[in-house]
């Protein structure tokens, strides 16, 4: 009659989060498991690689690696799980990707460990950078043109090569750059240049035979001044032909692209931290003028973003050397300002003289007030959206050169994209910090809830218990809580520990009797990765969770025999180690453990340890049975149809006397928990402002009328049990299944239907 229990996988509230982050990020995001699995995917990464959610959940990273580096992808994967730590985008690796159907394209990937429901994942945020190659692929093909006219320029390294690659031509710009002389370089292979780890894997000669065999060779990466410190080098050799066309040499144009590299590489680091940690635009504003004082040194940064609504703009000052951040909000006009001419015609504007500009004092008074003396503006474009500017101002004069028109473009533009996604941002911001306020204000009421004012009733016992609770909760002697299902001995155990010294620590519990056997002392020690098969990574145990905390151990008397002697240890030495460890690991731990069953008599039968039984009942709590503390019921009865009323927003306020008598009168072999199901239970059938009770499903006689109503109330009892059966079409566990409905737990119910001859046949007769 039960039906077969169906695992299903449940994603946690930290998923969620993360589905609504992805939803709204402008780059693909991939979570996968240590084995490669892709466990999700936003909307962005479907549309970059071409397959839907539901297939790319089918697949594994390596499926969307090309062919020609799939092979080796497990093991630099494999080394990143091994040491995971935070992957910036913007490296100098050239990363590529397959589209579905087989087609590559180049990305920039970030890679960052996280903790999803408990698990190690790693987050990967791919962005597609096709466009920018094929943008930065234009742009060098027109340097180069324009540095081969352009021989004896300072800012290029121009030099002719023999067609074995010596250095046969040399230019001040090479000078200055590379560090040699002309007499001292003339002559010498320019693998001289070269990291030796590049030498030895033939990139010289390689870039010579692709020059020579397609016409020209372009490369940027590191490469060596006399002095044998390294820049970042963007570097083309183009073959050279005589009339004949043999080849006479090669022309090789370098170009120092140092600074440019290093505030890319900061402004994404930067920015990537930022956005990714608490989504504040101060910080983001922050980490743009940390990245902009590396490739321009400033004294004061601005951003000036547009207000569509007034067409005026709204300058924001950011930190800067030893500025402060100005404070109140700068409104700019567009008209007679520089940041509203380059806003206006999309071009940058260099002023090496504040003083002398034709521009109107009002609208230079913020770089008036701040002593400075030049300064320069740029247009933010995000993909030809302008969306504002950004100013640097200096205390001297002419402090900005022309020269670095080009880095700082390129640099404004990846803030202009960032800044683009603003309102995004915000939005998710805000959104993050109303989860926050909600998880803060959910743990204040479980706090709440679970403290000690809040234990119900007014009669001895309970009062008996509570100062009990009071004199054991200060002292962390082990404490042993006794009691039928459903009294509430967790209740208790929380109490204990919200009274104790370790109320600031970690309250952790254990069910033993919900663990599988094979699952326990893993749960209890924890275990190392490779402990056995299917540890793949490294788990904590329950007790080193609850160090310096409370461990509450619910039915320690399931706890299986073999595991009891290392319980044993844990508790007398305050040390365990994990499984598949050789690491002692000290533990300081408060136990408090509970149980429903009679622990003396599982030992004279040999199931519970005397040692442990002992070790455990330092100091006993035995709760009483609701029925031996039936005064209770009234304030109990009250307590729950104002908590269950107030959930459900019925506006019932009255209870009839007959009820609650009935309700007294009942001995409720499931205690305060089967109370409560039968409450919640009368609470949502009630219509109006009287509590309705469903008195018919208790199992209520008078104790005088016990024996000759016996008969009746097991007939009442069977055909009320098939009642419910037939509502719920056989089913006797799980959420809506008769135990639920009934108040009862399922192992109950099974032997209900055995006492009473309960069969199939009798729910499908009428």
């Amino acid at each position: 009659m039960e039906e077969p229990m169906t695992e299903r996988r449940v994603i946690g509230s930290d998923a969620t989060l993360f589905q609504k982050l992805f939803t709204c990020s402008p780059d693909a995001i991939l979570v996968a498991s240590a084995d490669g699995g892709i466990l999700e995917a936003n909307a962005r990464a479907e549309e970059i690689f071409g397959y839907s959610r539901d297939e790319l959940l089918q697949l594994s990273v390596e499926d969307l690696v090309p062919e020609k580096y799939r092979a080796t992808h497990p093991h630099h994967r494999q080394g990143y799980v091994a040491e995971p730590r935070v992957r910036p985008m913007g490296g100098e690796i050239n990363l590529f990707a397959l589209r579905k159907g087989g087609r590559e394209f180049p990305v920039d990937i970030m890679l960052s460990p996280i903790k999803l429901d408990g698990h190690s994942v790693t987050l990967a945020v791919v962005r597609d950078i096709t466009k920018r190659r094929q943008i930065e692929e234009a742009l060098r093909k027109s340097e180069e043109r324009f540095r081969m006219l352009v021989d004896g320029a300072r800012d290029y390294a121009i030099f002719m090569l023999d067609p074995e690659g010596n250095v046969a031509t040399w230019n001040s710009g090479a000078e200055r750059i590379k560090g040699y002389r002309g007499d001292e370089i003339l002559g010498r292979h320019f693998s001289t240049f070269y990291p030796q780890e590049d030498i030895e894997r033939g990139k010289p000669d390689f870039e010579l035979r692709t020059a020579r065999t397609t016409g020209r060779c372009e490369d940027e990466g590191w490469r060596l001044r006399k002095d044998g410190s390294r820049f970042w080098a963007n570097v083309i050799i183009t073959a050279m032909h005589d009339k004949s066309g043999q080849l006479a040499g090669f022309c090789k144009v370098t170009r120092d692209f140092t600074s440019r590299k290093t505030a890319e590489e900061s402004l994404l680091l930067e920015l990537s931290t930022a956005i990714l940690s608490r989504l504040d635009i101060q910080q983001t504003f922050a980490a743009i003028a940390a990245c902009f004082q590396h490739l321009a040194p400033h004294d004061l940064a601005t951003i000036a973003l547009i207000d569509r609504a007034s067409d005026k703009l709204h300058l924001h000052v950011l930190p800067a050397g030893n500025q402060e951040r100005q404070p109140g909000d700068i409104t700019l006009p567009i008209e007679n300002t520089p940041d509203g001419l380059v806003f206006s015609s999309r071009q940058p504007l260099f002023l090496p003289h504040l003083d002398s500009s034709a521009f109107s004092p009002e609208g230079l008074r913020h770089y008036h007030a701040a002593g400075v003396r030049s300064a320069c503006w740029l247009p933010l474009n995000s993909r030809g959206n302008v969306i504002g500017t950004i100013s640097l101002g200096s205390l001297q004069d002419s402090a900005f050169a022309t020269e670095n028109t080009e880095s700082l473009l390129q640099i404004a533009s990846t803030v202009a994209a960032t800044l683009d996604n603003t309102s995004v941002l915000q939005q998710i911001a805000e959104l993050s910090d109303r989860l926050k306020e909600e998880k803060r204000y959910l743990e204040e009421e479980l706090r709440t809830e679970y403290s000690f004012e809040e234990i119900v009733g007014q009669s001895d016992g309970l009062k008996r218990i509570l100062k009990q609770v009071e004199t054991v909760a200060p002292t962390d002697a082990t404490t042993l809580i006794l009691g039928e299902t459903g009294t509430g001995k967790e209740l208790i155990a929380r109490a204990i520990h919200d009274l104790s010294s370790r109320r600031d620590h970690t309250f952790v519990k254990l069910n033993c009797s919900a663990i599988p056997l094979g699952l326990l002392e893993s749960e209890l020690f924890g275990h190392e990765k490779g402990a056995f098969t299917g540890a793949i990574t490294q788990r904590i145990g329950r007790l080193e969770l609850a160090h310096q905390g409370t461990l509450f151990l619910d039915e320690i008397g399931d706890l299986p025999l073999e595991l009891q002697p290392k319980l044993l240890r844990a508790l007398q030495e305050k040390e365990i180690e994990r499984l598949g460890g050789r690491r002692t690991i000290p533990v300081d731990v408060r136990l408090i453990a509970a149980t429903n069953r009679d622990l003396t008599k599982m030992i004279k039968e040999g199931e519970f340890r005397s040692d442990l039984y002992y070790r455990l009942r330092v100091f006993p709590i035995q709760i009483p049975s609701l029925r031996q503390r039936s005064s209770d019921i009234p304030l109990l009865v009250n307590y729950f149809v104002t908590k269950h009323a107030r959930r459900m927003n019925k506006p019932i306020d009255t209870i009839p006397a007959e009820t609650m008598t009935a309700l007294q009168r009942w001995t409720w072999p499931g205690n305060i928990r089967e109370l409560e199901n039968f409450i919640e239970r009368a609470v949502i059938l009630t219509r109006g402002h009287i509590l309705q009770a469903p008195l018919g499903e208790l199992e209520f006689v008078q104790q005088e009328d016990f024996a000759e109503a016996n008969s009746d109330l097991r007939t009442a009892e069977r055909e009320h049990i098939i009642r419910v059966l037939r509502e719920t079409h056989g089913m006797i566990g799980g959420p809506g299944g008769a135990a639920e409905k009934l108040g009862i737990k399922r192992t109950t119910l099974n032997s209900k239907l055995k006492k009473l001859g309960v069969t199939r046949r009798d729910l499908t007769s009428p």
